[in-house]
């Protein structure tokens, strides 16, 4: 439930208020929002693919790990940046980053989860990570309203804080690549 928490902390932390840094931030119009947001989600699409793809030959904890990695010296270039193109270059690879550790979750939870349970105890388990993350958006909007505050210095907090966080506890996490999943065997 921990690292699920950590997961829906990175991927909302990174998407849910990167609109409203855009327009509130940056004063940009909706088009200009609009085609950002839309590179970050091909990003998304890539990440998610690539690093799937790539746990099979390096693990599932070693991609997720190098998700992280990649996404940290992203922050300033997806967070405080000034022009369109160089940020949705940087929402693009933020994404890529974010995605591709996602892309690994779901089978990775399959893998260790018992073959008794294994249909229901994956969703569970990301359902109550997502519930225990559900106060992130409010906290980050929190940071950047706040006096001094900004958009870019919350979305960069918390991807920086979670990407470690991320690293740390998946770093102590078992890994099951290539179990057979059979029900009673």
């Amino acid at each position: 439930v921990v690292l699920m928490m950590f997961f829906n902390f990175f991927s909302h932390g990174t998407q849910d208020l990167y609109p409203t840094f855009l327009k509130k931030q940056h004063g940009f119009d909706p088009h200009t929002v609009s085609w950002i947001t839309i590179v970050a989600n091909i990003g998304a699409i890539v990440g998610g693919l690539a690093f799937g793809a790539l746990s099979e030959k390096i693990g599932r904890i070693n991609a997720i790990t190098l998700a992280c990695v990649i996404a940290l010296p992203v922050i300033p270039l997806w967070a405080y940046t000034t022009t369109p193109f160089m940020l949705a270059i940087g929402a693009f690879i933020m994404q890529v980053a974010v995605q591709g550790a996602w892309g690994v979750i779901p089978v990775h939870l399959n893998e260790l989860s018992p073959g008794s349970v294994r249909a229901t105890l994956p969703g569970f388990i990301y359902q109550a990570g997502n519930l225990a993350a559900s106060y992130g958006g409010p906290y980050q909007a929190g940071i950047a309203e706040a006096p001094g505050g900004s958009y870019g210095y919350a979305l960069a907090l918390f991807a920086g804080v979670v990407a470690v966080c991320i690293i740390v506890v998946i770093r102590f996490s078992p890994e099951k690549r290539g179990e057979v999943m059979t029900v009673f065997g």
